[in-house]
């Protein structure tokens, strides 16, 4: 039998498989190869203006006390209050806004019964009094809006108006007395209440105060309310003996302790001892961890109930939004309502929504370089993101405006410098030990707090829809 070379070289030529390789894999050639790598990259980090934008002074001693003078005015029909972090107190000269207290001249009475009101918070929707029940609170409105409903004269609900910061109702309650409304909530609601049993015993323990209410009651009953005259002297001539009037410290006066942000950054002997090319371990370790820490810290900043300055800001410093969405009117209503506005902060999320808001109108904001970036603006004012500022389930969240610095009354921040350890300003890195699996230790330190010089540094655009979108 005769074989054809040609045939069988043909033959073994078919059988080779058609993916063996002719050159050296990539995958063994890494092998012998450096591989270039990026540092740890991390995704949480975000743009933390906030930290850029407050000047950040020194509190020694870890205490930093804000002196403020009483400010209040008598005779606008208003309460104001005092708001230390989440207490809230009436100011007793206050009370004399309520009918029955106005010109009752004894404060030391005036301050116990500022002392027996209590804090109530009610959800938007909540009925706070019915129509028909009896009066048995004093109502006074720290924060939100309460809408007053009565019945119609065909028996339908009507609306009677609305209630809000400031305001007061169940005010000057007459023996037996009934609610004439029904009170419900239109946002969250924040009250200080006074029950109708403590208003009795106050009377029963001061006959002073208890002839002054008489008196009220019976101008109640005759109908002969009146009004007060107004003491001020205006468009006068001559030697005209003018109405005096003075401004009091406050005897206690708020104090920022400073806030602790802490963790411990273990690293592993044998980690730090081999792995450190190109990078070093135990650096990137500390660098991620203080980005984590300040993010932290950013946090605190915005959402503690302490010293945030979601909570802190002033209720006379908040409004709400018109029609929902944030509108140019609704910030040209927040950053008018104290001098100097500086910047304003938002999350990017409620930026988006004032943009849609102002194409909607045909506006277009300008853009404006900060920093070395071009950040959007209105009115001149950077427009900040802020992802700290949270979103509500419903879709709703807040625009913060600020004034800083010590020397403009407005808000700063606080640190100490000088720390042990230090490595940066107001934060520490330092060594505690290797353990018996020699787990290297390092306890990360950082110290902060912020403060609001007076109230108009920091306003509030609560409650903007940011899921809205009008076709």
């Amino acid at each position: 039998m005769t074989v054809d070379p040609t045939s069988e070289a043909t033959s073994e030529a078919t059988s080779v498989p058609a993916t063996a390789r002719q050159s050296l894999s990539t995958e063994a050639a890494r092998n012998l190869a450096t591989t270039t790598k990026s540092a740890p990259q991390m995704q949480g980090i975000s743009s933390r203006w906030l930290l850029r934008i407050l000047p950040w002074v020194q509190a020694g001693g870890g205490t930093y006390r804000v002196n403020r003078t009483v400010s209040y005015t008598v005779g606008d029909g208003r309460i104001s209050f005092v708001k230390t972090g989440s207490e809230l107190r009436v100011i007793p000269q206050q009370l004399r806004e309520l009918g029955m207290l106005r010109h009752f001249p004894d404060d030391e009475v005036v301050r116990s019964i500022a002392d027996r009101f209590v804090k109530e918070e009610f959800r938007r929707g909540d009925v706070i009094v019915r129509e028909g029940e009896p009066v048995d609170k004093i109502y006074l409105i720290a924060h939100g809006r309460i809408e007053r409903f009565g019945q119609g004269a065909y028996g339908d609900e009507t609306s009677l108006g609305v209630l809000s910061d400031g305001d007061h109702f169940g005010h000057h309650p007459l023996p037996d007395s009934r609610w004439e409304f029904t009170a419900r909530a239109q946002t969250d609601v924040v009250t200080m209440t006074y029950n109708r049993r403590d208003w009795d015993a106050s009377l029963n323990s001061s006959a002073a105060l208890r002839r002054h209410a008489e008196a009220y009651l019976e101008a109640e009953r005759n109908g002969r309310k009146g009004s007060e005259a107004v003491d001020l002297s205006a468009g006068h001539t001559g030697e005209v003996l003018l109405p005096g009037t003075y401004v009091n410290y406050e005897l206690s006066p708020r104090e920022y302790e400073l806030s602790v942000a802490q963790t411990v950054l273990r690293v592993h002997s044998r980690v730090a001892d081999l792995y450190n090319v190109p990078m070093n371990q135990s650096e990137q370790q500390l660098r991620l961890t203080i980005e984590a820490l300040k993010e932290r810290q950013e946090s605190e900043l915005i959402n503690n109930p302490e010293f945030g300055l979601l909570h802190n800001a002033d209720y006379e410093q908040r409004i709400y939004a018109r029609t929902g969405p944030p509108t140019p009117d609704d910030l040209d209503d927040l950053i008018s309502r104290r001098r100097g506005s500086q910047y304003l902060l938002a999350h990017p999320r409620t930026i988006a929504a004032f943009g849609r808001e102002c194409s909607r109108r045909g506006l277009y904001p300008d853009n404006v370089d900060f920093h070395g970036h071009k950040v959007p603006s209105w009115r001149g004012i950077p427009l900040l993101p802020c992802n700290k500022i949270p979103i509500t389930p419903e879709r709703t969240s807040s625009i913060l405006v600020l004034r800083t610095g010590e020397d403009n009354e407005g808000v700063i921040g606080l640190h100490q410098l000088g720390l042990p350890d230090e490595y940066q300003p107001g934060l520490s890195v330092r060594f505690m030990n290797i353990n018996e699996q020699a787990i290297i230790s390092y306890l990360v330190t950082a110290y902060y707090s912020a403060a609001i010089l007076v109230p108009d540094a920091v306003g509030v655009l609560e409650n903007v829809e940011i899921s809205r979108f009008d076709n």
